[in-house]
């Protein structure tokens, strides 16, 4: 699996990208394009629950200000919203809200880690993509 960001060069443009230096290495494995719309964040701003779990507040009832399912895909920055969110979930102050805001790398790793692959994010085209991409290479190794 290759992953890289599409950014705003878009995943056809980074898809090629992949293609062009999968090639150039002459690597004879198939490759698995993984490329999130933005940012992988986004596929992490649609479990709520998880995102309050991982700040160490699961209880909370501060409003975290995520994005519908069909929007997440078009958040400008993923990655700065996320961040928002885990310290907002995470309803604290002082020196708390700095270490939190510190792990914030630690904590997009136990989302990922996480991440339910049978839910919400099976809704949205760059999954579907991925889930698509990993069952062609499967198939032509079979």
């Amino acid at each position: 699996m290759v992953h890289r960001d599409a950014d705003s060069a878009g995943h056809v443009a980074r898809e090629q990208e992949i293609a062009k230096a999968v090639i150039g290495a002459a690597a004879s494995a198939q490759v698995v394009p993984v490329i999130p719309v933005r940012m992988t964040e986004a596929w992490l701003l649609l479990d709520e629950a998880a995102i309050r779990r991982v700040a160490g507040n699961p209880n909370g009832r501060a409003r975290l200000g995520l994005p519908k399912p069909h929007e997440v895909e078009s958040v400008a920055d993923p990655k700065h919203l996320l961040r928002q969110c885990l310290l907002t979930a995470a309803d604290c102050t002082g020196r708390r809200r700095e270490q939190v805001g510190k792990r914030f790398d630690e904590h997009r790793r136990n989302l990922l880690q996480r991440l339910d692959p049978q839910g919400p994010v099976t809704k949205l085209a760059s999954w579907q993509r991925l889930t698509d991409a990993v069952a062609a290479a499967a198939e032509l190794m079979a």
